[in-house]
């Protein structure tokens, strides 16, 4: 090799394409959404009355409330975080997707989960909200039949002293007479919050704190590790009475308790993860090359690591909407939003005989539940292959 041929250091090489501070396509599309969303909410927040006003279509209107601003947020990072890069890299994500679907009941799993996601976005739009009606209560479910006494007026038809299940009220009613099919409608839209928000919340904030952590070790890991600790000591729940207590309860501030303050499971694993990828060799070229922490944190921890998130997400959805249920049955909820717990625990002095009030919404919440579990299960087996046991 000649020696007037020049010779070039790592810190000269100019290895980040971008250069200076630029923005990528998928950042600036983000940007703009959430600048839209900006916009809208600062409308709604100084328009008198609903944004969306009622129509042939919305019977009642859309009064966007704190909680809807929350979704929206989340189904925006779930676009772009999520739903963007399966588009972008679609070589990896046929991979993965032939690596799924060899799970016959993780796929039906996922196809109950879209319907579930689809009819809690858009069914409560379309869906009147339950009255009471007591002249209504007690109708059975379309197929069922039960002794004409036990509703104090039977809406379908009455046939051998026994009143049938009517389409106007398909999964049956309450003893209130509230329409079954219109409260398993919108608790699927609270069980779709709850597991959205929540979870993008304790991802969000775990999965940054455990990867800062992990990387740049020494002082800060030791201090965000004990600062873990320290809140896994005291449990959000004993916080949640407390607020229940002071304020009432209401679905925001179980997303936000929980959300806010349950994320040192996943820091924690989401640091083990990354104490394992920071000592692989395309981190240690890319430290010698030059790279800032939080471009090897962005471009090469992150990414690789994505496994381990998604497959604590599908894991964290199920216990949380199991949990909202749970304290929905106790009266812990919010009273005034309509939730599978809460409808469960409107029947539960009816199993005799009522027994659809508290049993169609159970059985929904159960294979929400089960298809999550299936799907988490299938979502590990096919972005970490070394999980499979042969």
């Amino acid at each position: 090799m000649s020696s007037d041929t020049p010779r070039r250091r790592f810190e000269d090489i100019d290895w980040d394409a971008n250069g200076g501070f630029t923005l990528d396509r998928q950042t600036m599309g983000l940007l703009l959404t959430l600048g839209g969303l900006t916009v809208a909410f600062v409308i709604d927040y100084f328009q008198e009355g609903p944004l969306f006003a009622p129509n042939p279509v919305l019977r009642e209107g859309w009064d966007l409330t704190q909680l809807d601003w929350l979704f929206m947020l989340s189904l925006t990072l779930f676009a772009f975080y999520v739903v963007v890069p399966l588009v972008r890299h679609r070589r990896m994500t046929a991979y993965y997707w032939q690596e799924f679907r060899k799970n016959r009941a993780a796929v039906l799993s996922l196809a109950y989960l879209l319907v579930i996601f689809t009819l809690g976005l858009v069914g409560p739009l379309l869906v009147t909200r339950p009255q009471v009606a007591l002249l209504q209560s007690y109708q059975p479910p379309v197929g069922f039949a039960v002794d004409s006494a036990v509703p104090l007026q039977c809406v379908g038809d009455v046939g051998d002293g026994r009143c049938h299940g009517s389409w106007q009220f398909p999964l049956g009613t309450t003893g209130s007479g509230k329409d079954i099919l219109a409260l398993v409608v919108l608790g699927m839209r609270v069980s779709m919050r709850i597991g959205l928000i929540t979870s993008f919340l304790i991802v969000g904030i775990g999965a940054t704190v455990g990867t800062v952590a992990a990387y740049v070790g020494g002082l800060v890991d030791e201090v965000l590790m004990r600062y873990v600790d320290i809140q896994q000591v005291f449990p959000s729940f004993l916080l949640y009475l407390l607020l229940i207590y002071l304020f009432g309860g209401s679905l925001l501030m179980f997303i936000l308790v929980f959300g806010l303050f349950s994320w040192g499971g996943t820091a924690r694993l989401v640091r083990s993860a990354s104490l394992q990828r920071s000592q692989e060799a395309y981190v240690d070229v890319a430290r010698c090359a030059g790279a800032d922490t939080k471009h090897v944190i962005l471009r090469h921890i992150l990414p690789n690591i994505s496994g381990t998130v998604i497959t604590n997400l599908t894991l964290l959805i199920p216990g949380l909407i199991l949990f909202e249920a749970g304290l929905a049955f106790l009266a812990l909820g919010d009273p005034t939003i309509p939730s599978w717990g809460q409808t469960i625990a409107a029947g539960r002095s009816d199993l005799r005989t009522a027994w659809w009030v508290s049993t169609i919404p159970g059985v929904f919440l159960f294979l929400t539940i089960l298809a999550f579990n299936f799907v988490g299960d299938a979502f590990r087996n096919a972005l970490d292959p070394r999980s499979e046991v042969d």
